[in-house]
């Protein structure tokens, strides 16, 4: 028994092992071009070996040529096979990935779900409801006039029929015709000065008179 044991070699990734399949896949399809080619060039040096009546030449071209599309046939299917495999690994690579982020999104939920549950959920929307309804009786204590007087309504639809009333009565009925009243004519002469009035008038420029001498 060995005293240290071999590392196992890590298992490739899906990106690695498609990297890999398609490098794979264009050696092989440089290598059928390449066959292709010489197949092309063995036909025509049958062609000629025939044209010069060397059958035997020919045979040998054409023999070489079998052989070769015996290789192309099988790089053919190898081709294929890994094109399939590159498919195959892709949608699996695409299903590995949707599975990884429903799983991780069932974990979320998981998380999110464990702190919450119905009864919780009731209990908080029943206790809302009952905050909102406090919270619209002080809103209507609030609005509340001070003093506890209270306007009746039909009180003041009442009084704004009078007014409409009374409106359209003053609207139908014909406006007073308006009386004047006797006043006395105005004075066409001026007022006489008054007897008094001319002697101090007189005295008073007798006393000017007097002052200046």
């Amino acid at each position: 028994m060995p005293l240290f044991g071999t590392k196992k070699k890590a298992a490739p990734t899906t990106r690695d092992s498609i990297a890999k399949l398609r490098e794979t896949l264009d050696m092989l399809e440089k290598r059928e071009q390449f066959l292709q080619k010489k197949m092309d060039k063995e036909t025509a040096e049958a062609k000629r070996f025939l044209s010069l009546n060397k059958k035997r030449e020919a045979m040998e071209c054409l023999k070489r040529k079998k052989f070769q599309e015996g290789q192309m046939s099988k790089l053919s299917g190898a081709r294929m096979t890994i094109e399939q495999q590159v498919m195959t690994l892709e949608g699996a690579s695409v299903s590995l990935e949707a599975l990884t982020a429903m799983q991780m999104g069932a974990a979320s939920m998981k998380t999110i779900h464990k702190n919450m549950n119905l009864d919780r959920v009731d209990d908080t929307m029943d206790e809302i409801r009952e905050q909102m309804d406090v919270a619209n009786e002080i809103a209507d204590a609030i609005s509340q006039p001070l003093g506890g007087e209270t306007i009746d309504e039909d009180d003041l639809l009442a009084e704004l029929d009078e007014l409409g009333q009374e409106a359209l009565d003053e609207q139908l009925l014909p406006a007073p015709t308006p009386i004047s009243a006797a006043l006395p004519n105005a004075p066409t002469k001026a007022p006489t000065p008054t007897k008094k009035k001319i002697v101090d008038e007189e005295a008073e420029l007798a006393a000017l008179e007097a002052s200046m001498s």
